[in-house]
């Protein structure tokens, strides 16, 4: 017999953020607890239908889209508990990033890193493999403690590494699940004593920056570029803990450059690059030189965290971090070469290598190296020959970022993939939660 539910069940097409992903699922769903979410997955299996979890969107593949049941976690938002002695918070899956940021921070507490935009879940942050950039500190998914998560029996199952066996084999692959084990509902995160960030900003040559890159990675703790194709120019920050004083970026400045320039005059730049390509190399000399060097010290996540609100689609793969400056260099001379006009800067950032089994840092010090173009301008020559750099260096694509690798060359990539894969047979024997692009990425 089926159990009622409260959940609001909606119709209609789902798309993205980035606009290039939409799917109509035939029934749209918001439990209000895990209770109403795990019989919606029984009553999914029932009625034959595949179900997935989607968070805000800020994917660029299709790994939500489903044409059967899509679990939106509207209402499953909010902190659970807050554990001062072991230092962790428990949060439900559907929770923005945002929102937990501020909650922390009122509560004199924070993350240890940062993605630079928080308008994800943190389900959907994690599960996709979310990072910033950190010469010890990992991906948000590396400060999971603890994960709940509904499977496709529809059982509540609980996970963390000092659980049995069988518990850790899970917490091991679940943190970065991406959707294929089982519809996470809550997470228990590590925190600390809220810090303080200070941020150095400043313009420098790429042949510089590439040149120096395992020094300015060794002296700071958080360091990140962003190189303008079809100039030799970047913009470089270097963030580090602080003892102070809170001296943030003042009101005018933070408005005129984080939102006049950086979003305002950027978009603007995208829509007259859009329209005339030809343009877009002396568009590019100019946003090189747009921003002037600055510094200024926050708290954590006002620091890691920037808006970006010029749409895009992105492409983002993790090399070795010792290939990183190779990397770039032949993506460089592909962009100069080719005729291709880019209109984006390149993003590059680093992470330590975990132990999750499916993480692009997974058992190796990592470069990413991402790449974008501007929504509505067509991408795919671009992305395709950077994709071919990128695997030329044993490229692991970002999960929730377009590319065309399928579970034949991640088998390869990946040192635990089968470990990953045998697992989800045993969770998952009849694909409950299969869609296409986890049947490209995971086989069938």
């Amino acid at each position: 017999m089926r159990t009622p539910s409260t959940t609001r069940a909606r119709k209609g097409t789902w798309r993205n953020w980035g606009g290039n992903v939409t799917a109509r699922p035939a029934r749209q769903v918001a439990p209000a607890s895990v209770a109403e979410l795990a019989a919606e997955v029984r009553r999914a299996a029932e009625d034959g239908l595949r179900v997935k979890a989607v968070g805000t969107g800020h994917s660029f593949t299709s790994l939500a889209a489903t044409d059967g049941v899509l679990v939106r976690p509207d209402l499953l938002t909010g902190v659970r508990a807050l554990d001062r002695d072991a230092m962790t918070v428990t949060v439900e899956a559907g929770t923005p990033l945002k929102r937990l940021n501020a909650a922390l921070a009122r509560e004199g507490l924070s993350l240890a890193n940062m993605g630079d935009i928080m308008e994800q879940t943190v389900a959907g942050a994690t599960s996709t493999g979310t990072h910033g950039t950190g010469r010890e500190s990992g991906s948000i998914a590396a400060q999971i403690r603890g994960l709940e998560l509904v499977t496709a029996d529809g059982t509540v199952r609980t996970c963390s590494a000092t659980g049995t066996p069988e518990e850790r084999e899970l917490f091991a692959a679940a943190r970065i699940g991406l959707g294929a084990l089982g519809i996470v509902t809550a997470l228990t995160l590590a925190v600390e004593p809220l810090f303080l960030l200070t941020a150095r900003e400043e313009p420098m040559p790429l042949e510089r920056v590439l040149a120096e890159f395992d020094q300015l990675w060794a002296e700071n703790e958080h360091f990140e570029f962003y190189w303008f194709p079809h100039t030799g120019s970047t913009n470089t920050k270097r963030n580090n803990r602080s003892a102070g004083p809170e001296k943030p970026v003042g009101p005018l400045r933070g408005w005129f450059e984080d939102e006049f320039l950086s979003n305002g005059v950027f978009q603007a730049a995208q829509w007259v690059g859009r329209a005339a390509p030809a343009a877009v190399p002396a568009l590019a000399h100019v946003s090189s030189r747009a921003l002037s060097a600055r510094t200024y010290t926050d708290i954590p996540y006002k620091v890691f965290t920037s808006p970006r609100r010029v749409r895009f689609v992105e492409m983002e793969y993790a090399v070795p971090r010792a290939a990183l400056a190779d990397t770039v260099r032949e993506l460089k001379a592909v962009v100069d070469r080719s005729g291709l006009r880019v209109s984006f800067p390149v993003e590059v950032r680093t992470a330590p290598a975990d132990d999750i089994t499916l993480s692009t840092a997974s058992g190796r010090d990592s470069a990413y190296v991402a790449v974008h173009m501007y929504r509505g301008t067509p991408y795919q020559a671009y992305f395709t020959a950077a994709e071919r750099v990128f695997t030329a260096h044993g490229g692991r694509p970002h999960w929730g970022k377009v590319h065309t690798r399928d579970a034949a060359y991640l088998a390869d990539a990946y040192p635990r993939f089968a470990e990953f894969t045998a697992l989800r047979d045993r969770l998952d024997p009849e694909r409950l939660f299969q869609n296409d692009y986890l049947r490209r990425v995971l086989g069938s």
